[in-house]
């Protein structure tokens, strides 16, 4: 189709990108608005936790649709917001995004609220955004703008997490937003789709796109994992393996089922209420563990996983030894992971086990550049500091992210070779390296913007 004045798209980057956290996007064609996420970084506490809608470009009366790729908070905990302030459109994720985006952006305003903070929203303008919420299975495509086709695929990251597929005009231009995804097999999902007909600009990730994000192969990881939990149960003590409520929860109790695990697993937090959310939805799961719910065979029903419902539960828990805990919040910003760490923290017999990314500012990064304290509170309400004996661990090749190698190996394998790449998703030197990996290796036009930068396609 031929360029003309009439015949143009471009993008501005609103959040997310030479940084993890508040991911957001606006396209925009002569027709069309379309905001792809819109989330918060939940380890800031500033202007950087919101993405920047004061942007010239995003005006909320003039926006055609909203499209969440997956129920993360930094990726669609700001959602209600625009509701809150007049947005009556459209949003468009799949049947789990829906469900979990409810589960957590209601807990989100609750953790705020105990810590608080002034939220940036209520329930009702939660509700009020599910009312308006389109869902559309894996395939199925939509008209979701005069000039907009969507189509979703699955991003082997999270229940129900999409890449997502724009196809703009009459064969004009085709955008391929990759941002959160996996490309490998998991314990719990298939890897991320390639097989797009057209992919002219592709937007992807770098969470770990740094020339030494390598990690190790899934098998060593899970081995590792093990490793470290039974040896903190042969010495009688207790494992604290922080988690986000969807995805790294279920992925660590797939596993411990899968390797016949026998001591007592609590779970704490939303993490109950989101693996429920996954049986109802086998068919967002992989084949392997689609045929294991469909035999009768739910690894998720095991008898070792015993659900937390109540502070009385909680303080049961901190005399079952041996045991593992797995709660709320994976980056330890809230949620009972922090009571617990408290109880815990001390004994050097436990262990705290980190299985996801840790935002800059948390708790949870703090901890892993080696802080050796953790702060608490005392009988007169003031601030101490507790020492941290426990032995303290990461293993990273549970990620719902890629690293460099699946990054590079997704762009290759991609049916169709894109004539543009868009580095977003990732601390700045991640960005750059990345963009500079792409390019020297498949001779693509690529770049690593900043926020509030707005980059013409066509």
């Amino acid at each position: 189709e031929r360029v003309t004045k009439r015949n143009w798209i471009r993008v501005t980057t609103l959040g997310g990108f030479r940084e993890v956290g508040r991911s957001c996007l606006l396209v925009e064609t002569p027709k069309s608005k379309v905001v792809i996420d819109c989330g918060v970084n939940v380890g800031a506490s500033n202007n950087n936790a919101f993405p920047i809608l004061h942007a010239k470009e995003f005006d909320l009366n003039e926006i055609d649709g909203v499209i969440i790729s997956h129920p993360h908070l930094d990726h669609m905990g700001f959602v209600p917001f625009l509701y809150k302030f007049g947005y009556t459109g459209p949003t468009y994720c799949t049947p789990p995004t829906r469900d979990v985006f409810t589960l957590l952006c209601l807990d989100y305003i609750d953790v705020l609220q105990r810590n608080g903070i002034e939220p940036p929203y209520n329930a009702k303008d939660v509700k009020n955004a599910v009312k308006h919420m389109i869902t559309l299975e894996y395939g199925e495509v939509s008209d979701i703008a005069p000039d907009v086709r969507l189509t979703l695929q699955n991003a082997g990251h999270l229940l129900g997490s999409s890449l997502v597929h724009l196809h703009i005009g009459e064969g004009l231009h085709n955008i391929v937003w990759a941002i959160d995804m996996k490309y490998d097999r998991t314990a719990l999902f298939d890897p991320a789709f390639t097989n797009f007909q057209r992919v002219e600009t592709l937007i992807i990730e770098s969470t770990y796109g740094g020339p030494g994000d390598v990690m190790p192969p899934r098998r060593d990881a899970e081995a590792q994992l093990m490793e470290l939990v039974n040896k903190t149960m042969e010495r009688d003590g207790q494992v604290l393996i922080p988690s986000f409520a969807v995805g790294r929860g279920q992925e660590v109790m797939a596993i411990l089922a899968k390797n016949e695990f026998e001591y007592p697993v609590f779970i704490d937090g939303m993490i109950w209420d989101a693996t429920g959310i996954h049986t109802a939805y086998p068919e967002y799961l992989s084949r392997e563990l689609q045929s294991m719910i469909f035999n009768n065979n739910n690894p998720f029903k095991k008898d070792i996983f015993k659900r937390v419902a109540s502070p009385a539960d909680r303080e049961k828990v901190y005399n079952e030894k041996p045991c593992v805990i797995v709660s709320t919040s994976g980056s330890l910003v809230g949620g009972p992971a922090i009571e617990y760490l408290r109880n815990l923290c001390e004994n050097e017999n436990n262990t705290l086990i980190f299985v996801g990314y840790q935002f800059e500012g948390t708790l949870g990064r703090r901890i892993q550049k080696g802080w050796k304290e953790v702060p608490a509170t005392n009988e007169n309400g003031k601030t101490i500091m507790l020492p941290l004996n426990m032995e303290v661990a990461t293993v990273d090749g549970l990620s719902g992210h890629s690293d460099i190698n699946q990054l590079i190996g997704f762009i290759r394998r991609l049916r169709s070779r894109p004539s543009k790449v868009i580095v977003g998703h990732g601390e700045e030197r991640k960005c750059i390296n990345l963009a500079r990996t792409v390019y020297k290796i498949f001779r693509i036009e690529t770049v690593a913007p900043r926020n509030l930068e707005t980059l013409r396609l066509v």
